[in-house]
């Protein structure tokens, strides 16, 4: 610092987010999927950022809280206490289901974990602002370069690798 090599960095901020969506009422295999896509980011140093209520968001929340990551949830409402356990910064919105928008801005990349007229709203929006979406099954969505179909989460980890990695 005395050099200033580090002057007006923020730490945290070089930190790569990964928004995670998908429904609130998901399958056992999405609910897995989605925990193991939250320890994954984790492992990576990668911040989570999602819905922060329950279905994919409280299992992705929890697979990354357990393998000591950080999680941002934007909520509908307007209390914090309507986090579930696992989020680590908890922003109520009040915004009700446009808070989708947030979740999907404050992402490097979007991961999609199952499927929902929710989530269908949230990859559609990265798709029309240009963040890159990882997509874990699904729909048969046009895949180009801002849509990734993956059959799995190693390959879902992998894919977000490749969108992150330096140069």
């Amino acid at each position: 610092m005395a050099d200033g090599t580090d002057a007006g960095r923020v730490p945290g901020r070089d930190r790569t987010y990964v928004a995670v969506v998908g429904p609130s009422a998901p399958t056992p295999e999405q609910e897995r999927d989605a925990h193991d896509v939250g320890a994954g980011l984790a492992q990576r140093g990668h911040v989570v950022v999602c819905g922060g209520r329950g279905g994919v968001m409280a299992a992705v929340a929890r697979g990354a809280a357990e393998a000591g990551g950080t999680v941002v949830g934007y909520l509908p409402g307007t209390g914090r206490a309507d986090a579930n356990p696992w989020v680590t910064v908890a922003l109520p919105t009040g915004m009700g289901d446009l808070r989708n928008a947030l979740v999907v801005r404050a992402g490097d990349v979007v991961v999609a974990v199952g499927t929902s007229w929710g989530t269908l709203n949230e990859v559609s929006f990265a798709v029309s602002v240009g963040t890159p979406v990882v997509q874990i099954g699904g729909w048969d969505l046009p895949e180009d370069d801002r849509v990734r179909r993956v059959p799995d989460v190693a390959a879902a980890l992998a894919a977000v690798d490749g969108l992150v990695a330096p140069g």
